[in-house]
């Protein structure tokens, strides 16, 4: 990193007063989440809505140069269900300078006691408000079952809605303290994606993992108000309800990786390699891997170093 660079990591004191105190830190590593202070100003929010929508009509700052075999991307014929749109910060210039902000970065480097953040992956969430759609319901899961490709344990999400987001709208609900438990499944059913297992098997992996740890399951539904950022650890398990509101539930999943994180090699029992959408974007480093830290898909958004 230059001198240059790292002048963009810089807060001021009223942000510094929005950085997570020890004891939020403290909750964070006993609970596995977090719920900052308002970190986004309505000005900021309304800009990522305006944003999503020019999105949703066609624009394009630049589009990914190949579209990798697992990438989320809804796209109008898909019709009146749960849209998700991966990287979100690499093709929309506005959301993405958004998404930037050093002061989001910073919160994530206090919870994950690291002094680097990077992105790791963005999508833009649209739920309908159509009560019966089951494709608004996102089953059980934890995002580290999907970044097997990771070496890191310290990743996290911020789970940034564009609007007051309560359970009415089927805001994004913890499992209490899940990011403790020890694992019964085994690597081969824990590496794919949540879309791509049953939702009845997603839950009784859930309650099996419970049983297995001598715990109850507590679900909480965060309630986020405009311009805060529900953050989550990598081993929390959370999921969300339909939206049986009266408008859409807009959001952004960002995800964040510490500047530790490394591609590693990772096969299933019958050999298969398992594959991240990173694999086919970013540049190689000198053993030929995928570089995790290439700056133009995952870009640096907070370093004290």
């Amino acid at each position: 990193m230059t001198v240059q660079d790292a002048s963009l990591f810089t807060l001021t004191e009223e942000e510094r007063e929005l950085l997570p105190s020890d004891e939020d830190v403290d909750f964070y590593a006993e609970h596995g989440w977090y719920l900052s202070k308002k970190l986004f100003t309505d000005e900021e929010v309304d800009l990522l809505e305006s944003a999503s929508e020019r999105f949703y009509a066609g624009h394009r700052d630049r589009t990914l140069p190949v579209r990798p075999s697992k990438l989320a991307y809804w796209e109008p014929e898909h019709g009146d269900v749960q849209r998700h749109n991966d990287y979100i910060h690499y093709e929309d210039d506005t959301i993405g300078r958004i998404l930037r902000k050093p002061l989001l970065g910073a919160v994530a480097a206090r919870l994950a006691e690291t002094k680097e953040i990077r992105v790791f992956q963005s999508t833009l969430i649209f739920k309908p408000p159509v009560a019966q759609e089951q494709s608004n319901i996102v089953p059980w899961h934890f995002d580290r079952h999907y970044w097997a490709t990771s070496t890191s344990e310290r990743m996290l999400t911020a789970f940034i809605p564009f609007h007051d987001c309560g359970e009415e709208m089927g805001t994004i609900t913890m499992v209490d303290g899940s990011h403790r438990w020890k694992e019964t499944a085994d690597n081969d059913a824990t590496s794919l994606h949540f879309a791509e297992r049953d939702r009845s098997e997603l839950d009784l992996m859930l309650e099996e993992n419970a049983h297995y740890n001598g715990v109850e399951v507590e679900k909480i539904p965060v309630h986020i108000p405009k311009g805060h950022v529900n953050f989550h650890h990598c081993r929390t398990y959370h999921g969300s309800g339909p939206n049986v509101s009266d408008r859409p539930r807009r959001a952004i999943s960002f995800h964040l990786q510490d500047g530790e994180n490394r591609y590693r090699e990772f096969s299933r029992s019958d050999g298969t390699q398992v594959a991240y959408n990173h694999d086919e974007l970013v540049r190689r480093t000198a053993a030929g891997t995928p570089d995790y830290s290439d700056p133009e898909y995952l870009p640096v958004l907070w370093s004290s170093r």
